[in-house]
C-alpha cells in the first residue's frame, strides 16, 4: 500500500529494463515491516541534471546511479565520500535536507565478494576492462595490497586508469590490451572481467579467456550477473578454477546501500533469494 508516508528509494540509469535491484530492495523492505519502496527511473544523459535536483525536490530518500551516469552525477551532487571521491565515480546518492551525498558501494561489494573465497592482500589481480565498475575494483583492490594489471580492448584507457591509481595513491598499476592476457595469467592469482561479454541475451558469446589459459585455484570473478552463470564461469569450472558469480556484488553493493539510506541492517538472505527468483523467472 502506497501512501503520503511510503518513503522513496530507487536506480537511476539508461536504459534500466534488465535491473534486478528493485526486486532485492523491495523484498528487503517487505521482509523488515518498512514503508519503503524502490522504483526505476529511466534518465537519459541528456536529463541526468534535471533528474538530480527533481528527485531532492520530491524528496525522494536515495537512488542507485547506474551506466551511463557513474562519473557524471558528480558535477551535480554536494558532497562525496571518499572512496567514491577516490575512484571518481558514484553509484549510491542520499538525498538529505541540506546536501546530496554520494558513496560507492561497488568498491565494498567486489572486495566482500572475493574475500569470501580468497585473501586479496599479497594476491596479484588481472582486471579485464577499463569502465565504471573496474575503476571501483581496480582502487578497491590497490588499496588492500592487491598487485593490479588492468587490460582492455583499447589499451589506452587501462592506461590512463593505471595513472589514475598511480596519481591517488602512488601505487603502480601495469596496463595493456587483451593480447597480454596470456603471459600475464600464469603468475594471476584473481581474474576479474568487468567486461559484458556473455550478458543476456549474448550468452554464447565467446568469452574472452578459455580453459586452457586458466590454472587450478585460479579465482575467476565475473560482474555479469545475468545468467548467474556466464560463457567465462564455465570455462572456470573446466579448468579447476574457482568461479564467483556477479550476484555476489550485485547483493553486496546493494546491501551497503541499504544500509546508507535506512541505516538499518538488510536481510542478506532475503535479498539473495528474491535476485535468485527474478533471474529464474519466480
Amino acid at each position: 500500500m502506497i501512501t503520503g508516508n511510503t518513503q522513496l528509494t530507487g536506480i537511476i540509469g539508461y536504459p534500466l529494463t534488465h535491473s534486478l535491484s528493485p526486486q532485492m530492495h523491495n523484498a528487503a523492505f517487505k521482509a523488515l515491516g518498512m514503508d519503503w519502496v524502490y522504483v526505476p527511473f529511466p534518465v537519459k544523459p541528456s536529463g541526468l541534471e534535471e533528474a538530480v535536483r527533481g528527485l531532492g525536490a520530491l524528496n525522494v530518500r536515495g537512488v542507485n546511479v547506474t551506466i551511463p551516469h557513474k562519473e557524471s552525477v558528480l558535477e551535480y551532487i554536494g558532497e562525496v565520500d571518499e572512496t567514491a571521491s577516490l575512484i571518481g565515480a558514484v553509484n549510491t546518492l542520499k538525498f538529505e535536507e541540506e546536501t546530496i551525498r554520494g558513496y560507492n558501494t561497488d568498491a565494498s561489494g567486489c572486495l566482500r565478494a572475493l574475500e569470501e573465497v580468497t585473501s586479496v592482500d599479497g594476491s596479484s589481480v588481472i582486471i579485464l576492462g577499463a569502465g565504471g565498475a573496474a575503476r571501483a575494483c581496480a582502487f578497491q583492490l590497490a588499496v588492500e595490497g592487491a598487485s593490479v594489471t588492468i587490460l582492455n580492448r583499447t589499451p589506452e584507457r587501462a592506461r590512463a586508469l593505471a595513472e589514475d591509481i598511480k596519481g591517488a595513491l602512488d601505487i603502480g598499476v601495469k596496463h595493456g590490451g587483451y593480447e597480454l592476457i596470456p603471459r600475464s595469467l600464469g603468475g594471476a592469482d584473481i581474474l576479474i572481467d568487468t567486461t559484458p561479454v556473455g550478458m543476456y541475451p549474448h550468452m554464447d558469446d565467446e568469452p574472452l579467456v578459455k580453459a586452457e589459459l586458466m590454472h587450478e585455484g585460479l579465482v575467476v570473478y565475473d560482474l555479469v550477473y545475468n545468467p548467474p552463470e556466464t560463457c567465462l564461469l564455465r570455462e572456470a569450472r573446466a579448468a579447476g578454477a574457482v568461479p564467483v558469480s556477479g550476484l555476489r556484488m550485485l547483493l553486496y553493493q546493494g546491501a551497503e546501500a541499504f544500509r546508507i539510506w535506512t541505516g538499518r541492517e538488510p536481510p542478506l538472505d532475503v535479498m539473495e533469494k528474491a535476485l535468485l527468483d527474478a533471474l529464474h523467472g519466480v
